[in-house]
């Protein structure tokens, strides 16, 4: 009985994280392609059945909630989409950041709820909507490890940790990078989405980015020399466990003189 209030009691703590995730309440409208209808054309009543009650029918966004209510019982707030370019599509409907469930939830990386070809069209709809960035090619390879050590250190292990495994800030969960790809994290610094800071190319260059992602790559497969990885999450568990290690040998010690004490 205890064990299966422990269970509800969990599965209650995580409902918000889930609710994050999890697609409308409505579901995805999914709407196959005619013949002969161009990827914009598609596009367009893609986001008109899933992305219009939040970002506007064209776009516009919407910035005031709504008396009307619209697809999964939402009344709005999303922001313009115009001029973000493929970039921005793409990188929320690639992570399955969108659509959210509730709008004001934080995006959180969750399964991508479009098939390729509804992928590419509802990017190329959003992308026509004015002049933006196109989805970045990033070059890792081409860049400095040491240096996307430095940079990342800088700019991105205060909220990420040097090791890139997420943490946790005011009002938002830091999510880790060990799932994200070299577009992605390319994408993720000149969007700077939901409460991380936008790097304009002034302040991180393409090259640096490219040190970045390298840095990011390596740190999904580390060298564990000498020690226990810990799942690769800093220093804390690290102690704890040299402390737990210490306190055990501690309590042997204490056995062993008050064993010698009484004989």
């Amino acid at each position: 009985m205890r064990k299966a209030r422990f269970v509800a009691l969990l599965v209650v703590l995580a409902l918000p994280a889930w609710a994050a995730a999890e697609p409308p309440r409505s579901g995805i409208v999914h709407v196959p392609a005619k013949p002969g209808e161009t990827a914009v054309e598609h596009g367009y009543q893609l986001y008109a059945g899933n992305c219009a009650t939040c970002h506007g029918s064209r776009g516009e966004g919407i910035t005031r909630k709504r008396a009307i209510r619209g697809a999964s019982d939402q009344t709005g707030l999303g922001p313009p989409l115009r001029g973000v370019g493929a970039l921005a599509a793409d990188f929320y409907l690639r992570t399955g950041y969108m659509p959210l469930a509730q709008a004001q939830a934080q995006p959180r990386r969750s399964r991508v709820l479009f098939g390729d070809r509804e992928l590419n069209d509802l990017i190329a709809y959003v992308a026509s909507l004015g002049p933006g960035p196109a989805v970045p090619t990033p070059h890792p390879q081409r860049g400095s490890l040491v240096d996307g050590l430095k940079l990342f250190t800088e700019h991105c292990a205060g909220c990420h940790q040097i090791n890139a495994e997420g943490g946790y800030v005011t009002g938002a969960l830091v999510p880790p990078l060990e799932d994200a790809t070299p577009v992605q994290i390319a994408e993720a610094v000149r969007i700077g989405p939901y409460l991380m800071p936008r790097f304009s190319k002034k302040q991180l260059s393409d090259a640096d980015v490219d040190s970045l992602i390298g840095y990011i790559e390596h740190t999904k497969h580390p060298t564990d020399r000498g020690g226990w990885p810990l799942g690769h999450v800093g220093p804390v568990p690290e102690g704890l466990v040299t402390w737990f290690i210490a306190m055990i040998a501690i309590v042997a010690v204490c056995v062993v003189i008050g064993e010698r004490n009484r004989s």
